[in-house]
């Protein structure tokens, strides 16, 4: 009996130890839109393309960069719905932590909590993982910026820079080769940029792209209006 007897048990290992609905859920986020995360030493940068299959869908409702606490940020490959999920629980726990301890929560215990929620669906019945990875740009406690990737197993990371999603062999191959130690937030979103750019179908422009950033001179996340990533854009030619 091979693995594909274990296809479609979600908290039964199979004989090789794998859980076959998590690797699936994987290939849901390779799939996915390809987005990516630069941690620079002043602030960090996230991106993604949002371009959709037709020219007909109204994209203004569509965000796929979300800001989740005041200096913290989301950003997915993979199955949105799941991903609208996972930000308001997000929220929902950023919230509960401000009332009690009446501060922001760290990027590091979000990350942590927002793993937890994700794993907790890979160990019940009835359920099935989260179709998304996660990568979570903020500053922590202790004024670093940082940057993680949440896994749906509830794996999480901490990255430099890494992009998820389709293409995301060659989007880390570009950023392993032009990432710098003193790399500065300015830098890191033209290099953001032009990571896109490589695998990018058709023409780049402010409407099919969305970059977030966090700075650490103010610790506020923010996401860059159509004309601030066109100005980005046309530097960048």
């Amino acid at each position: 009996m091979g693995d594909s007897a274990y296809s479609f048990s979600l908290t039964t290992f199979s004989r090789t130890g794998k859980l076959l609905q998590i690797e699936y859920a994987l290939n849901a986020v390779a799939n996915g839109r390809t987005a990516l995360g630069i941690a620079a030493t002043d602030g960090v940068v996230i991106a993604t393309d949002k371009k959709f299959s037709s020219s007909l869908v109204e994209g203004e409702g569509v965000q796929k960069v979300e800001r989740v606490t005041r200096g913290s940020g989301f950003v997915y490959s993979g199955v949105g719905p799941d991903y609208r999920v996972l930000v308001r629980k997000a929220r929902k726990s950023a919230q509960a932590y401000y009332r009690e301890y009446n501060e922001t929560k760290p990027v590091g215990q979000l990350v942590k909590s927002t793993a937890s929620v994700m794993q907790e669906y890979t160990q019940s019945g009835g359920v099935r993982p989260f179709g998304v990875s996660l990568l979570v740009a903020g500053i922590d406690s202790d004024g670093s910026p940082r940057l993680f990737q949440v896994d749906p197993s509830g794996a999480y990371f901490g990255w430099k820079a890494t992009a998820i999603g389709k293409n995301y062999v060659n989007a880390k191959n570009f950023l392993e080769k032009r990432y710098q130690e003193d790399m500065e937030l300015e830098d890191a979103i033209h290099t953001a940029l032009l990571t896109l750019r490589e695998g990018f179908e058709g023409e780049m422009n402010g409407k099919n792209i969305e970059v977030g950033v966090v700075s650490k001179s103010d610790g506020v996340f923010r996401l860059l209006t159509p004309e601030q990533i066109q100005d980005y854009l046309d530097e960048a030619n």
